[in-house]
């Protein structure tokens, strides 16, 4: 999985890491903990511009945390419960997932936004809420970008002072990079066959 990483982001260059952190805020089979670090690495190798690298990240992953929020927007929180109880095998999202983003939300309130985005178990879903509970759009893209910015540039830096010792440590990690890619394969596919509707969520739009 590495070596593809690499040969990725070394063609594809700063969009490529932009498209893999905006991939990693809907879908995440490749977790920012390995796209930022070798962004990183790359950067030290000359392939681009280290803070671009950072800029690109947080630009992705920003634009994927934007989408959730527009989602939780325009759905409020009742619909999208109970479109999650319909159809959210698609992506997994369940109406629990709902409920323990908005008391995530709800018990911290903005600060929710910063360091949900540092949280890898969070980082994904904490958008949601913000859009369900109508957070102004300028608040919620400055604590987001924030929080996105620190977690990209922490990331990256590891990457980056890795050096040339990245490719020792990739040679180690990969194949436990495929394994947790496969595992992370295999837990979508099971929950998406195992899906079922929750109760109270069949009610009309």
């Amino acid at each position: 999985m590495v070596d593809w990483l690499i040969h990725f982001v070394t063609i594809g260059g700063l969009a490529a890491v932009a498209a893999l952190m905006f991939a990693e805020n809907l879908f995440p089979p490749i977790p920012s903990e390995v796209i930022m670090p070798l962004a990183g690495f790359l950067a030290a190798q000359g392939h681009f511009d280290f803070f671009g690298a950072v800029a690109a990240g947080t630009v992705g992953a920003l634009a994927g945390a934007a989408l959730w929020y527009e989602i939780g927007r325009a759905f409020g929180e009742q619909r999208l419960k109970r479109w999650a109880g319909r159809h959210g095998r698609w992506i997994t999202l369940t109406p629990a997932d709902v409920d323990k983003a908005m008391t995530f939300f709800r018990r911290h309130g903005a600060a929710a936004m910063f360091f949900g985005r540092l949280a890898p178990a969070v980082r994904t879903l904490i958008s949601i809420p913000a859009g369900l509970a109508g957070m102004r759009k300028r608040v919620f893209l400055t604590f987001t970008a924030a929080g996105t910015a620190l977690w990209t540039l922490l990331l990256a830096s590891a990457g980056y002072k890795l050096g040339e010792h990245y490719e020792r440590v990739a040679h180690w990690i990969d194949p436990v990079g495929n394994a947790v890619l496969l595992l992370a394969v295999l837990v979508y596919l099971y929950r998406l066959v195992t899906f079922r509707p929750h109760r109270g969520t069949e009610g009309a739009d």
